[in-house]
């Protein structure tokens, strides 16, 4: 079987289904993935929030790459853990379970400054890692009570998306064209990526693939970079509405988009809620981007300029990690990242932020001997969360 074959068997429609195909295609091999030890990844999204590939589809293809460890992290949802614990159980793979949630910096020195987040200063994305399996339950009920609120705001969202649209004949329906692409009701959270891969769909549908370079550079007035013209030009590519959905991210989220407020916890809630799940509560480090490596994210500035203050005072509130993807910044960023953690005392966790067809599972820079700790934190952490059943 190809690749496709294989996801669209593991994406079927319920958990049992998956589960009992991945043993099916496990058991039917005839040689195992070549093992790299020398990586890991603990921040792989599903399709509980937005990715190609369900939780088992996940741990699959992580271990097609080689991985023996990998961990996932939904946003506002931790509903496909159990199905990754199992996965993992089968492909005899290290998992590790958490999600992710913006958290608001309100109160706070930095609620008018931006730190992580492209689209809204005073917000912050903060990785919950290694929730163990016993407050699956716990942390679901708050996480979907927060992804409700989460669809007020998306609903004006489309309505803001239609604004853009209409004078080119394109409308997007939130419940018809959003919500089945989303596992809302199994308990997933809808995400901007979610109304904005609508939109890319939509757009394919009118006007045609060969077509939508020039009517993002002649209509929306976008202009991609040479890379992203290359793979447009690429119509027949399985990551064509990846790579659209990418442009959208970049450039059109920044007039569509309304500030997150409702949904969001503030620190001190965000530090107890973990502390009463027993997850190990992460910033996750932005960095000041120049060119974004999964191309969804423009040249811009983040906390790099007051990153001390900013890890000093979160390591006060009660935050006991950082989470960072060595392939997103320059070693200069990551040397004084790195420093700092362990002036401060936080623990370093890494994985890349999976959630295209185009994205590899391995983050080639662990292997270099400076990020040796990520793998052995990885193991720490599949370590920590292993219960028996």
């Amino acid at each position: 079987m190809n690749k496709q074959e294989i996801l669209s068997l593991l994406n079927a429609p319920s958990a049992k289904e998956r589960l009992g195909n991945l043993r099916k295609i496990i058991s039917a091999e005839t040689e195992k993935p070549v093992a790299r030890p020398e990586f890991a990844n603990n921040h792989i999204h599903t399709t509980y929030s937005f990715s190609p590939y369900s939780p088992t589809a996940a741990v699959y293809f992580a271990r097609a790459e080689g991985l023996l460890t990998c961990g996932i992290m939904d946003h506002d949802s931790i509903a496909g853990a159990e199905e990754f614990r199992e996965a993992g159980k089968i492909a005899g793979m290290g998992t590790t379970c958490g999600f992710e949630a913006r958290v608001s910096l309100k109160g706070t020195p930095f609620e008018n400054r931006r730190t992580n987040h492209p689209d809204q200063a005073g917000a912050a994305y903060m990785a919950f890692h290694s929730v163990p399996c016993e407050s699956f339950e716990k942390a679901q009920s708050k996480l979907h009570a927060l992804a409700a609120l989460r669809n007020d705001r998306n609903r004006l969202m489309t309505d803001k998306i239609n604004s853009v649209m209409r004078p080119y004949g394109f409308s997007l329906d939130f419940d018809r064209d959003v919500l089945p692409l989303s596992m809302y009701e199994q308990g997933g959270t809808v995400t901007e990526r979610h109304l904005l891969y609508a939109l890319s769909l939509r757009l394919i549908e009118k006007v045609g693939a060969q077509n939508v370079l020039s009517f993002l550079t002649d209509e929306l007035k976008i202009t991609p970079s040479e890379k992203i013209q290359q793979r447009l030009k690429d119509i027949k590519s399985e990551h064509f509405a990846y790579d659209l959905l990418g442009v959208m991210k970049s450039e059109l989220n920044q007039r569509t988009y309304i500030p997150a407020d409702r949904e969001m916890m503030t620190l001190s809630e965000a530090v107890a809620f973990a502390n009463d799940i027993g997850a190990t509560l992460c910033y996750a480090y932005l960095g000041d981007v120049g060119d974004s490596v999964t191309g969804d994210k423009k040249a811009q500035k983040f906390e790099d300029d007051y990153l001390e203050e900013l890890l000093s005072y979160l390591r006060k509130a009660g935050v006991k990690g950082v989470t960072f993807m060595p392939s997103r910044n320059t070693r200069a960023q990551l040397e004084r990242l790195m420093g700092l953690c362990g002036e401060y005392g936080f623990t370093q966790i890494s994985g890349e932020d999976i959630n295209s067809s185009r994205q590899s599972f391995i983050c080639k820079e662990l292997a270099e001997p400076m990020f040796h700790h990520l793998v052995d934190a990885a193991w720490k952490l599949v370590k920590q969360e292993i219960r028996e059943d």
